[in-house]
């Protein structure tokens, strides 16, 4: 069984690499990109398990990455992440494809559970 790959998009640099170090630990091996930009040609070189998507970056959002993943690559589950109170942009995305969202600050265990089961629905 292959080590899962994840990859990691947020404008929140430390958040990001925090994330990163800490599923790292977990044996999962990630990538991190800070702008959709950068995201969109690091998806287009490797592949991935998972990608995990803030929902509010400057430049191209995460529903604008997510958008662009879904029509080249429609079975990878995308998992959001808001920072806001609402849940309006995640209930927006899950309608545009993505596999769930979750809310900032995300528990570790509860991101956990929640790659597992977009792993699964893979299946």
């Amino acid at each position: 069984m292959h080590r899962l790959r994840v990859l990691l998009v947020d404008d929140e640099k430390e958040f990001v690499t925090t994330l990163s170090e800490r599923m790292n630990l977990r044996g999962i091996e990630t990538e991190v990109a800070l702008n959709g930009e950068d995201a969109l040609a690091i998806i287009n070189e490797k592949p991935f398990d998972i990608i995990m998507l803030d929902v509010m970056m400057p430049g191209l959002s995460g529903l604008d990455v997510l958008k662009e993943v879904k029509e080249v690559l429609p079975e990878i589950p995308v998992i959001l992440l808001t920072g806001r109170a609402s849940t309006r942009e995640g209930i927006n995305g899950m309608h545009q494809g993505a596999f769930d969202y979750l809310m900032k600050p995300i528990d570790i265990e509860d991101l956990m559970k929640k790659m597992d089961e977009a792993v699964k629905s893979r299946r």
